[in-house]
């Protein structure tokens, strides 16, 4: 279980990242549900911790990078659950985390990013070269292991990984809105949220107790509790 929340400004996450960080690469994960306000934290710490160190020292590469192909989902009837577990490259995210484990620091790892307005993989839309720190924040990062896909070697590519909790109802506004956003119809955008999405969220959740903190956002404040 979780201990007691307690309010933290973003340096508090900043100087923890920086103060366990040694002379190699230092890879920290941050999972939660969809909507939780992942890419958000991701960014402003990113941000922040390039601040403090006065140069940058940190980079994101997103878990959704790693999406399977619209196309291959659509021949496998797979597109309507698209975000669900089996609709990633799970095997390709895992080479990834190793080559950012392995590679030598200046030299670079072409990492994919997700675009939203084409709802697709963008290849190389990140470069990791010389930057010591990096955040790779999804879904599933404490998953165990799901129908034949290794999603728990995950965390054993992370020198620590957080979770982003947020409130269900937050997270199901959040998550129409951006299917809205996105193109689909009001109707389209509900069925999503609740024949997907929200499932998503409830399998995530079961994965909150192998996390090294646990944080809730409110007001641009994160309020954590370690284990």
């Amino acid at each position: 279980m979780a201990g007691e929340f307690v309010e933290r400004p973003l340096g508090w996450l900043v100087r923890r990242v920086l103060g366990r960080a040694g002379s190699g690469r230092y890879l920290v994960g941050i999972a939660g549900p969809p909507g939780a306000g992942k890419s958000t934290l991701a960014g402003l710490l990113r941000n922040a911790i390039d601040a403090e160190a006065g140069t940058a020292v940190a980079e994101i590469a997103p878990m959704d990078g790693y999406h399977l192909p619209n196309s291959m989902l659509r021949t496998t009837g797979s597109f309507a659950r698209k975000g669900e577990p089996d609709t990633f490259d799970v095997a390709g995210y895992l080479a990834g985390l190793r080559r950012l484990r392995t590679t030598p620091l200046g030299k670079p790892v072409a990492w994919p990013t997700f675009d939203r307005r084409i709802d697709a993989p963008v290849p190389g839309g990140v470069v990791v070269d010389r930057q010591s720190i990096v955040l790779t924040e999804g879904n599933y990062l404490l998953l165990d292991d799901f129908d034949g896909r290794a999603w728990s070697a995950v965390r054993t590519l992370l020198d620590e990984c957080w979770y982003l909790d947020a409130p269900r109802e937050l997270i199901e506004d959040r998550l129409l809105r951006r299917h809205i956003r996105g193109g689909r119809t009001q109707a389209a955008a509900i069925r999503k949220v609740h024949e997907s999405d929200l499932r998503n969220a409830d399998l995530i959740a079961t994965t909150m107790a192998r996390a090294d903190l646990i944080l809730r956002e409110h007001a641009g404040r994160y309020a954590v509790a370690e284990r």
